[in-house]
Formats: C-alpha cells, structure tokens, sequence
C-alpha cells in the first residue's frame, strides 16, 4: 500500500533506554509497555509468515488471527502481572473456549506460541523480573489464567489496562495494517498509549522502504515514533492544515464506518484528495506523525458501541502529538463506562486548527448537534 504524507515530522530524537526515563511519570509503565508490544509485534509477525503467508490455511480460516490474538494477549498480560499484579486489565480475548477438550489444539499452539515470545532473549529495555527471557516459559495454566486477566468489567476509578493484542483482523490477513495496542487509563483517563505497526513504513514518504513501527505517548510527554527494527525516538507534531488541505484517514471496510458520509463530509470541508484507507488504529498513529490530517470513524449501525481498547491508545498519541479526539458532538470521548464507549456518537480526530471546522461539518452532514 502507498501511503501518501504532508508534513511529515522530525522535531527530536534521543535513544530509548530505562536512564533517560527513569525520573518521569510512569517510566516504568511505559518500559514495560514497550517492551511487551515489541515482543507482541514479533509473535505476530511469526504467525503471519508460518500460517498466513505459507499459505497453510483454508479459505475462510480465520484461526491464525484467533492464534495470534490470545498469545499476544497471554504474552502482555505475563508481563503487566508481574510488575503491576493489582492492575485490572480489560482485553478483546478470553480463553474458556481454550479450557475445553475441543479447544485442545488450538490451546496447545496458542501455548507454544505465546512461549515463544516470552523466551526469546533480551533486548534493549527489557528486565528478566517482567517474566520474560531464557528459562521463563509459563505452564499451560500460567497462560490461560493471564488470558482471563482481561475480563475485567472496567470503570471510571483506579488504573487500569486496555490491550487489542491484533487490531484489524482482515488487514493482517491480507499482509497489510493491523496494530499491537495497549494503554493505561487512571482514573477513566488514558495516560499511556502504545501502538505497535508491524507493517507500517517507517517514513511515508518511503512507502518502499522500512516497515514497522511503534507509537507511544504518555500524558504530559509528548509522542514518539519508534522503529521496531531499533531505538530510536522521533518526536512527532501534527502539522497545521486548513480544511481544505486535509485528506481522510479512514476504515478499509465500510462496515466499520460509513464512508458516504466521510464523502460528504469531505465535500463540505472543499477537501479534494481521495481518503487515506487502512485497517486498526495505525490511522491513530498516522495522523500523529501527519500522514493524513482527519481521521473520522462515522457510526455505521443504530446500538454499535465501540470498544475502549480500540481507541484509548490511539487517542491519547493524537493529543499529544497536538490534535483533538471528540466525538460528532463534541465530547471527548469517555472511558469510564465500562467496556465500550457507551452511546457515542462516531470519532473525530484532527488537529486543533481544524477541528472546530471538522466538527462543524461532520454535524451538517450528520445532523448531529454539538453538545452545550
């Protein structure tokens, strides 16, 4: 996939590493995370290129994404246990299904996999008490409880995690954009995102050149780009555009958000470029970096809600980065309502020159009024 850009960033870059984080907020949380994303990012990649890209599945067989998802699931989950053993988690997976002699096969996989991933060796950042490394393979049981770890309900008090361990199944399917995504909510607010893009390239305007990427951002600290092939740190700000310069970032399916009304809504904002379609909130960490200035997610369905792992992550990197994520009305999104957004109504992301503009022309060709 092209990837066309405006704007692209390059504001700093500093070398990742436990010293130069060690004297901010949630340090060790945002180690952690990275690390655990990383590792994720790799377990997936595995999965795609022994049972999706060797062509060793069925047509129509989504298992392999079902593999990936609970491994990557149990591969976080071990590790936030073992350094913050009080935080809840709320997560896409849960293994009764894998508990029952049906699910046998697919459990052991899920296992071996999920092993893998945890024993591989270290790397830069990493600290053998999160449970990872040679020798820290975890017992059947040790796996599926961690799974289970996500069940939390949610709320609007305490901390809490939110993981999407493969955001975007169709994209990894075809070898396109999916996403790693975690993030740490307090007290209903997100203060760390991380999305990890296996497949993204690395610079836009090098849509041949590397792929695969991570995006992180704490409250307060900015947001940050980071290779999966190294350790260095971009920086990233959203660039300002008018109305008019702005292209879409949106949903590949239009079962996911309506893309007549993007249409419309483009036509409103006298926006003349063709939208920027990807799968998983990769469009989150794209428009941070500036590849495209609009992401719009426009409810397809009556009773939908979204989910907060979808979109905690991806938020709190635009905001940092210098944008705003509201809904059509005008709300900030709300994660303190438990597993979903609750009654929202779509998501509007773009930068704070534009958005008031944004918000005014998704209303018109929504009807929606803006919230006073």
């Amino acid at each position: 996939m092209r990837i066309p850009v405006r704007g692209i960033f390059t504001l700093t870059t500093r070398s990742y590493s436990s010293t130069t984080m060690s004297t901010s907020q949630f340090a060790l949380e945002r180690q952690l995370g990275l690390s655990a994303v990383r590792r994720a990012c790799a377990l997936t990649s595995s999965v795609f290129n022994k049972l999706i890209k060797n062509e060793t599945l069925t047509k129509g067989d989504k298992s392999p994404v079902t593999v990936g998802d609970y491994a990557a699931q149990a591969l976080i989950s071990v590790m936030l246990k073992n350094s913050f053993p009080q935080d809840p988690i709320v997560g896409e997976e849960d293994a009764a299904e894998l508990r029952v002699e049906e699910g046998r096969v697919l459990r052991e996989r899920i296992i071996e996999l999920a092993n893998e991933a945890l024993v591989a060796p270290f790397v830069e950042g990493d600290k053998p008490e999160w449970g990872i490394g040679p020798g820290q393979a975890k017992t059947s049981a040790e796996l599926l409880d961690a799974i289970d770890r996500g069940n939390y309900d949610g709320g609007r008090t305490g901390r809490m995690w939110t993981i999407d361990p493969i955001d975007g199944t169709k994209g990894f399917l075809r070898g396109e954009q999916y996403a790693v995504c975690l993030s740490l909510l307090v007290d209903a607010r997100v203060q760390l995102g991380i999305i990890g893009c296996p497949n993204l390239p690395v610079d836009a305007t090098k849509p041949d050149g590397e792929r695969g990427c991570i995006f992180v951002a704490v409250r307060g600290q900015g947001c940050q780009q980071i290779p999966l092939s190294g350790y260095t740190e971009t920086t990233l700000r959203m660039p300002a555009f008018t109305p008019s310069s702005l292209n879409t970032l949106e949903s590949v399916e239009a079962l996911h958000s309506s893309h007549s009304t993007a249409d419309t809504i483009a036509s409103i904002l006298g926006i003349t470029r063709p939208p920027l379609r990807m799968d998983s909130q990769a469009k989150y960490g794209c428009l941070a970096r500036g590849d495209g200035g609009l992401y719009l997610r426009m409810p397809t369905g009556v009773g939908y809600r979204e989910k907060i792992w979808d979109h905690a992550p991806g938020a709190i990197l635009v905001e940092e980065a210098g944008g705003i994520v509201t809904d059509s009305r005008g709300v900030p999104l709300d994660f303190g309502l438990g597993r979903t957004l609750g009654e929202n109504f779509g998501v509007v992301a773009a930068g704070k020159e534009v958005h008031a503009a944004v918000l005014d022309a998704v209303q018109q060709a929504t009807g929606t009024k803006a919230k006073v």
